[in-house]
């Protein structure tokens, strides 16, 4: 009976130390996230120590605008339009319901059958190259789900990222006008991907 009493704390010494060991892991692993706020406020600092009223070099906004279209209450805004890696073009931006009742988005999606699947989406937008003469369409999986966003419902004045996936224009091509819906056409110059 003591070999089994002897046994039966040995099992339980060894869950108590491997439990302990796992939590203080665990514990060890958290709370990384001091690191970061300490090297903005150095930097904070070290701009406020040298410069004065100098004001420092910064990366270009995330959210500049590259072109705005407005159709009744609905207003899109472009915030970037990329050439990227693999021939193909990446437009977002985000979208604001202005008006006083809900926006589905279900105006913007495609004629196509192969999309009619995507509900409100941007699946019926387009890149128009004027000087080579030629239209881009939405591309899209091989389910037939467009590479878009596909909206929910915006309340009014909400508004919403978006972003859409074009066949890349030829090379020398940069400026395209954006398509969507009963929206004017948006003239954007396209950037070179990183």
């Amino acid at each position: 009976m003591n070999l089994r009493h002897t046994m039966k704390g040995r099992t339980v010494l060894t869950a108590v130390a491997i439990t302990t060991g796992l939590v203080l892991t665990v514990a060890g692993c958290g709370g990384g996230g001091d690191e970061e706020p300490k090297s903005e406020s150095s930097a904070s600092s070290s701009s406020k120590d040298s410069g004065g009223d100098q004001k420092q070099s910064q990366a270009p906004s995330v959210d500049q605008v590259l072109a705005t279209a407005k159709d009744g209450d609905i207003t899109v805004t472009i915030t970037s339009a990329v050439r990227e890696e693999g021939d193909f073009v990446t437009v977002s931006g985000q979208v604001v319901n202005g008006g006083s009742g809900s926006w589905l988005g279900a105006e913007w999606q495609s004629d196509e059958t192969e999309l009619a699947g995507n509900g409100g989406s941007l699946s019926g937008a387009s890149l128009v190259d004027a000087e080579g003469k030629k239209k881009y369409l939405v591309l899209r999986d091989t389910s037939g789900r467009c590479l878009c966003t596909k909206f929910t419902r915006l309340r009014a004045g909400d508004s919403a990222s978006w972003y859409a996936q074009f066949p890349a224009p030829p090379e020398g091509t940069s400026n395209v006008s954006f398509q969507v819906g009963g929206m004017p056409p948006a003239d954007l110059e396209l950037t070179e991907g990183e």
